[in-house]
């Protein structure tokens, strides 16, 4: 029940608490005004109301003593294997609190500078000049109710936070797998028919089994400049010059001496994926080159290659999250009911046994190879289905063939308009269906592959998926722009969300495709009448097994960073106006995880996915108690940004469940629900957009092929650079594709090459080098400094708590009390860390021993630049096991603001605890927020209103081993209706006095904060 305010200066009453601070802040009373600069010198507006209760004070002492670290077991985002328990600061042994703490310290001396840097450009940006804000109808404008709670369910019904719990805590459980074979063992489906040599074995014989494990370079160095020349160095006119200099090669035992040579050597020696063919395709009277590779060479190639070996994928499955095989669960290819079904109905038609099924996924994108003249290119990739998601997306493994490059020809010869459009279409269809005819045959008939261990298997390549952005889209499945690719849906009715069907039928369309021979105006006729564009042959016509409407896959790149998201931002601009945006984002608090734009968002132009990514973590934070004109409730607005966040993000999860996509279901009916009010505030007329269309199909193709990831044409972004842009820039740019193909050849000839020497050299020596420790950033800090310029204004007492409630764990709060009074801290100075890493590794990229920064959090005090221009000081704040709190959920969780990271000296710890070991090596200061445990998340936006923890005006601050702390946390200030001028980024967690824990900053806390 929300709180009626008086205003003590005009004595006006029935404020909110908001509204009241809206009044202070616009009142031209000099009482008033008064009270408003009384109240921002306090910085204590009421700190009280909510935390002014003994029993939800988390000082060290009200710990539950049986907390032990939780150790991390995996979740949506990957397996344990993906994280280890140390990385998450989770383990309660002592060597590995060790190695987290070296992971913890300041980086290296590099990273130190870069940091500063970052700071002193951040510091600069803050103190610069911003456009003067007015206010519009401040005064009549509704707010939505920031007390207000989420209606109390009924008894034995579960609330949201219950559902969304239940439906996270089962993507982290072990499925029940049921295979095909083992369903239908007569199939014996993915069999294997005979076994052969493996694929290390065949290659060592092309290089004629040498016992040089550098083969065929004469030695090791002979080959790292190689591989270095091909894949990191310079140009092939500039590793010439080098090698030229006198003395060079004899000093480094080369065995080439020019580029040329070296070329030689590779083309001669090492074996290679399928070459680069030259063909012409002829368009009204003018040739075009068109270069690709056989796509049954490339499927081999990928099949046998001895990386992916382990991995390979031979079967569908079915996983359930339950033991009622009642919630399905989704995530790599086969996991999907595309896989299951085709399984069935290829081995229906071949009347064959021991079938496996080769999922062929496609994809395309024009890219732009020069800034100036416009130069493109037409990459087409491919990769298989049987290779995990994990493997395929990553540019490094190599689990994606660059099939052929199209002609970008715009045929302007052709001078009709629409005889050119129709021209560009057949065109690409032609070039794609000579590269994909083969599939027509073996699709039906089958051909042996034989993987990187030597097994040979009946592999049936099936056209799949087809991966785009909009524009390839209604290229493949020939419909017209601004229609949907997938379903028959009229264009004025896209944005009925009752208007999402199931996907177009195949059958008509091939009908009206084989009217072709009854002359142009019947063909053409048929084909308006099914909906389609009348392309001669599209290149699926023949595909054995395929429906091309259902092979549409989610983007999220396109249709939603760059659609959906990008509609509502600017939308949200338009409605909230450019300068109190701006103003809200110069004022977040940094996080490790959060961009800052400290110039506002307003200025930015060609924005990318990755900005509107970072826009998105924080763009619910900055809506929620801003006025919309024209007196408009916020509400609305507020709960269809939350739904299509929630919907973004849901979509992104690379594990699905049944219960969590009725949660994506339920978050694009929010929106739906609520977008109106963009029309209403006259932003938008409708909503007949493709891009918004699709995401209803998002549910029914994740549970056709797997979740989004699977298909992100993000990856085939990445994919651009390594095999077109760089490829182009290795060439004198002209007659470019000859020599970008020889180029890509000898690159990828040399990747395999070096992993093939990896894989020897893994049997040979098995050793993995030792990681080194950091130091910490400070040593000798004094306790007083600590106190001062750390804020960590009750340390020494914090201290003394934990060190006698870990000496006496039965004693009471009051006699921790009494004797922390007593005890005596043997040292005045500690060496401290700025900086908390939470380190993992990744097991499936090209070196799995490289480090990856997850989460980071900062601890450090204000300092001087090398102009001697002050970098404010940053205090992160983290998510902290209060009370034994889960692995999901913010149950037993509190947030804190870290200000210091310590480690204790030898002699006290000696002093406390005698000889055996000390149970405290790596701590933390922490001043406390409200416990969730008292807290509901807020009706319309979802997320928790917390302020500093308080008792008696006190702010509450516990010292902590560093094992407790879970992840960093970003907290949105709570602006009121018009942002602060004073608030500034560095010092706004001082500044405001109520924030919103922003659940959004990255997959982990929205998976974990709810």
């Amino acid at each position: 029940m929300s709180h009626s305010f008086l205003c003590e200066g005009c004595e006006k009453d029935g404020f909110t608490m908001t509204g009241y601070w809206s009044h202070l802040q616009q009142s031209k009373d000099p009482r008033c005004t008064a009270i408003l600069h009384a109240l921002n010198n306090s910085m204590d507006l009421d700190s009280s109301s909510e935390s002014d209760s003994g029993n939800q004070d988390p000082n060290w002492d009200d710990f539950d003593d049986t907390v032990q670290p939780i150790p991390f077991a995996g979740d949506a985002f990957g397996s344990p294997e993906d994280y280890g328990d140390e990385d998450f600061g989770q383990s309660d042994d002592d060597d590995l609190l060790e190695e987290q703490l070296a992971q913890s310290n300041v980086s290296e001396d590099l990273d130190d500078q870069e940091d500063l840097e970052q700071a002193a450009a951040a510091a600069e940006l803050e103190e610069g000049w911003e456009p003067i804000r007015e206010i519009h109808n401040i005064a009549t404008a509704p707010l939505e109710e920031h007390n207000a709670q989420d209606p109390l369910p009924e008894d034995g019904e579960p609330d949201s936070a219950q559902i969304r719990w239940a439906a996270e805590e089962r993507l982290d459980v072990d499925p029940l797998v049921i295979h095909y074979a083992t369903q239908y063992p007569q199939s014996r489906c993915g069999a294997i028919k005979e076994q052969r040599h493996t694929s290390d074995q065949h290659y060592a014989s092309v290089i004629n089994n040498s016992s040089n494990i550098w083969a065929p370079f004469v030695s090791e160095i002979d080959w790292k400049v190689a591989k270095w020349a091909k894949l990191r160095g310079a140009g092939s006119t500039a590793f010439s010059d080098l090698l030229a200099i006198d003395g060079v090669c004899d000093a480094l035992g080369l065995s080439y001496k020019n580029t040329n040579e070296l070329n030689k050597v590779i083309d001669k020696n090492l074996p290679r994926r399928p070459a680069f063919k030259r063909h012409e395709v002829v368009v009204a009277g003018e040739a075009f080159e068109l270069y690709s590779r056989d796509i049954i060479e490339c499927i081999k190639a990928l099949w046998s290659d001895p990386e992916f070996a382990p991995f390979l994928v031979f079967q569908p499955e079915r996983h359930y999250a339950d033991d009622d095989h009642t919630i399905r669960m989704y995530h790599d290819m086969h996991t999907g009911k595309w896989w299951w079904a085709t399984q069935k109905e290829v081995e229906k038609k071949t009347s064959k046994k021991g079938i496996t099924i080769v999922p062929i996924i496609i994809s395309s994108d024009k890219t732009q190879l020069t800034t100036f003249c416009n130069k493109l290119a037409y990459p087409v990739y491919m990769t298989i289905g049987n290779i995990p998601k994990h493997i395929h997306r990553k540019p490094s493994r190599q689990g994606q063939v660059l099939l052929a490059y199209l002609p970008t020809s715009k045929l302007s010869h052709i001078s009709n308009k629409s005889a050119r459009r129709r021209a560009l279409a057949n065109f690409f269809h032609a070039c794609m269906g000579f590269i994909l005819h083969p599939l027509e045959e073996v699709g039906l008939t089958g051909l042996e592959l034989t993987s990187g261990d030597g097994a040979v298997r009946d592999g049936h390549p099936i056209f799949a998926s087809y991966v785009g952005d909009y524009p390839e889209q209604i290229l493949v499945t020939c419909v017209k722009t601004g229609e949907c690719p997938t379903c028959p849906v009229p264009r004025d009715e896209l944005g009925d969300p009752d208007g999402v069907s199931a996907p177009r039928e195949l059958d008509d369309i091939l009908d009206a495709l084989d009217t072709i021979d009854q002359g142009a105006t019947a063909f053409t006729r048929a084909c308006k009448e099914a909906g389609i564009k009348p392309i001669q042959q599209p290149f699926w016509k023949n595909l054995p097994f395929v429906n091309i409407y259902r092979s549409i896959t989610p983007d999220i790149l396109h249709q939603l960073y760059q659609g959906m998201i990008k509609h509502l931002i600017s939308w949200i601009r338009s409605a909230c106006g450019d300068t109190e945006i701006d103003a809200r984002c110069r004022r977040l608090p940094p996080n490790h995880n959060i961009r800052l734009f400290l110039k506002g968002i307003s200025h930015l132009s060609r924005i990318t996915g990755t900005e509107h990514d970072q826009i998105c973590r924080f763009l619910l934070g900055i809506i929620i108690d801003i006025h919309l004109p024209h007196g408009f409730s916020n509400v609305r607005l507020l709960r269809a940004v939350r739904g299509m966040l929630d919907f973004l993000y849901l979509a992104k999860y690379p594990v699905h469940t049944t219960e969590t996509l009725d949660e994506l279901e339920k978050s694009l009916e929010m929106f739906n629900t609520n977008r109106q009010i963009f029309v209403d505030l006259g932003i938008h007329v409708d909503f007949n957009f493709p891009k918004g269309h699709f995401t209803g199909h998002y549910r029914y193709l994740i549970e056709l092929y797997g979740t989004a990831d699977n298909f992100n044409t993000e990856y085939t972004e990445r994919l651009h650079i390594n095999l077109a842009k760089d490829a182009y820039r290795s060439t004198n740019s002209k007659d470019e594709y000859p020599q970008m193909t020889a180029w890509l050849d000898r690159r990828e000839q040399v990747l395999l090459h070096d992993k093939f020497i990896q894989r020897r050299l893994s049997v040979a020596d098995n050793i993995h080098q030792p990681c080194t420790s950091t130091r910490p950033s400070v040593y000798g800090v004094s306790l007083e400094t600590i106190k001062t310029s750390y804020g960590a204004s009750q340390f020494e007492a914090a201290l003394s708590r934990l060190v006698v409630h870990v000496q006496h764990p039965q004693f009471s709060r009051r006699q921790v009390e009494l004797a922390a009074s007593d005890l005596h801290i043997p040292f005045r100075k500690l060496s401290v860390f700025h900086r908390l890493k939470f380190i993992s590794h990744d097991p499936f990229s090209v070196d799995p021993l490289a480090e990856i920064v997850m989460d980071s959090i900062h601890c450090e005090p204000s300092r001087h630049d090398k102009n001697g221009q002050v970098i404010p000081g940053r205090f992160d704040t983290a998510v902290i096991n209060h009370k034994n709190g889960g692995k999901t959920g913010v149950k037993g969780y509190c947030i804190g603001q870290i200000r210091c990271v310590f480690t204790l000296p030898s002699s006290a710890v000696h002093a406390w605890f005698g000889s055996r070991k000390s149970p405290l090596s790596h701590l933390a200061y922490v001043e406390w927020f409200t416990p969730f445990a008292s807290l509901r998340p807020g009706q319309n936006h979802g997320l928790y209103k917390i302020s500093r923890h308080r008792i008696n005006g006190n702010q509450q601050a516990s010292v902590i081993p560093i094992s407790l702390i879970r992840q960093s946390v970003h907290l949105l200030p709570a602006f009121g209706p018009v942002a602060p001028p004073s608030w500034k980024s560095s010092s706004v967690l001082e500044a405001a006095s109520h924030f919103y824990v922003n659940s959004f900053s990255d997959r982990f806390p929205y998976s974990t904060l709810y």
